[in-house]
């Protein structure tokens, strides 16, 4: 038996569906206003909504909604559980089960087209921060950045990963998602002052991949969250100053320069007195910090971010950095070195007179070094054009330290490839100005006559004095002192 087109069932779905139409309703009806507004209510409501109306919708779909709003929740409250993954009492298989509830509420942020229902935030976000918001192991002696500083870059053999990290990182990305896709004033009561407090402590992990994660989550809570942004820079820079005054130990110093460095990209011309402050007060003193290595990629791009929009701030960076110049480090003096090289080149030119004696002085003590890294670093930054431009600036006064410099190492230094890349510069310069570079020579023998002269004079002085004393002696009776007994 088949269903009789005419005369549909009471108890037909099709007539539960549209209660309000007539089974004898004229074809044209269906393109009504009320059929359309019919239809819209008919249709599947956003995921996560907990309820449907059962006015215009079926009771059976309702009560299907229901339960996948409580699976939903149950999922979620069955995340609150820490696992350690240390503690031998812990299952396998309960800790797998988590791992699959994660992807599960993931699985349903990713697929949501339509807002997400904010009944779902609140457990949402309790949710994430009984996960992250945890107190860290305390920090391994791997984890010092003086130890870090004498490793090459791409070294990770002393980075600490966390056990808990295949549940972490779907949490980061749930929260990552969360941010990307709700509205930032849905989430203003939940992502507060001490919410983003408790994500920049959590910097200090020492697990690579969780910072990495932090990092993206914090950018993105920044670009977003246009009234948090006063206060995220302020935070920021409180960790940036007691690292360098009071701690000297955290390992998240890279990944919240890089976060910086996409802020500074975006700082309107002319810049603000408050970001101008930041530059001196907090960038400029993070180069005299022992783990200087293990940032210093990320600082040196917000250095030269903030020279590149005012070149006339090259003078300030400058001087700033040869303030905090290393004495006893020679790899953080070699980093320094190709960082001045590269602000060099854009460096206000009006500055150039000024800058260039006390930065070819610093210069010529580094080719000074004993160290025959630093000293080649140091004589490679005579083939760029632009450090030689600013020495032109003012060659009365450079060419003298330089020149003394040149001599002490062709006649000094231990090393055979400092003394050829001396000639070589010697070469160069001696062509620039082969007048200046003669009387320069000529001085360097003259000081060096008189100082000669007066070391032969001191000796003499001493001689007498010797002599003197000694006569002094003889002539002298000795004097006993009696003790009676």
């Amino acid at each position: 038996m088949g269903f009789q087109r005419d005369s549909p069932s009471r108890n037909s779905p099709r007539n539960n569906n549209s209660p309000r139409h007539s089974p004898k309703a004229s074809p044209r009806k269906k393109t009504t206003l009320q059929y359309l507004f019919d239809l819209d209510s008919n249709s599947k409501p956003y995921i996560g909504s907990p309820l449907s109306s059962p006015s215009n919708g079926s009771r059976q779909y309702s009560s299907h909604l229901d339960s996948e709003y409580e699976e939903i929740l149950s999922a979620i409250s069955y995340c609150n559980f820490i696992f350690t993954f240390t503690n031998p009492l812990e299952s396998p298989s309960q800790q797998d089960l988590k791992r699959l509830k994660l992807i599960q509420v993931m699985s349903l942020i990713k697929s949501s087209r339509k807002p997400l229902n904010e009944k779902l935030l609140s457990p949402l976000l309790s949710m994430v921060s009984a996960n992250l918001f945890r107190p860290l192991p305390p920090p391994s002696n791997s984890s010092n950045n003086s130890i870090l500083a004498d490793l090459p870059d791409d070294e990770d053999i002393l980075s600490t990963f966390s056990p808990t990290w295949s549940h972490l990182q779907i949490v980061y990305d749930i929260l990552l998602r969360l941010v990307l896709n709700v509205d930032p004033k849905s989430l203003k009561d939940y992502i507060d002052n001490h919410f983003i407090l408790n994500l920049l402590y959590l910097f200090q992990s020492e697990d690579p991949r969780e910072r990495e994660s932090l990092k993206n989550v914090f950018h993105r809570i920044y670009s977003r969250f246009t009234f948090h942004r006063s206060f995220m820079r302020k935070a920021m820079n409180d960790v940036f100053l007691y690292y360098v005054f009071e701690t000297e130990r955290h390992c998240g110093i890279g990944e919240l320069l890089e976060i910086w460095g996409s802020i500074i990209n975006g700082f309107a011309v002319p810049l603000k007195e408050e970001h101008k402050l930041f530059l001196m007060r907090v960038l400029l003193p993070l180069h005299k910090a022992k783990g200087l290595q293990g940032y210093h990629r990320q600082l040196a791009y917000c250095v030269s971010q903030f020279v590149q929009k005012e070149p006339g701030l090259g003078g300030v960076v400058v001087r700033g950095i040869l303030r905090y110049w290393p004495v006893t480090n020679c790899q953080k003096e070699v980093l320094l070195i190709g960082e001045l090289e590269e602000l060099v080149e854009n460096i206000d030119p009006d500055h150039y007179r000024k800058l260039a004696l006390p930065l070819c002085t610093q210069i010529t003590r580094c080719f000074n070094s004993c160290n025959s890294q630093v000293a080649e670093r140091a004589l490679y930054v005579w083939n760029n054009e632009q450090f030689v431009k600013m020495a032109l600036a003012a060659m009365k006064e450079v060419f003298p330290v330089v020149v003394e410099g040149m001599e002490k190492n062709l006649k000094m230094h231990w090393s055979k490839s400092v003394k050829q890349l001396t000639e070589n510069v010697k070469t160069m310069l001696e062509e620039m100005d082969p007048t200046l570079y003669e009387g320069c020579l000529q001085e360097i023998e003259i000081r060096e006559s008189k100082a000669q002269q007066e070391q032969i004079k001191r000796k003499q002085n001493w001689d007498r004095i010797e002599m003197a004393a000694k006569q002094n002696q003889f002539l002298q009776q000795p004097k006993y002192i009696c003790v009676s007994h």
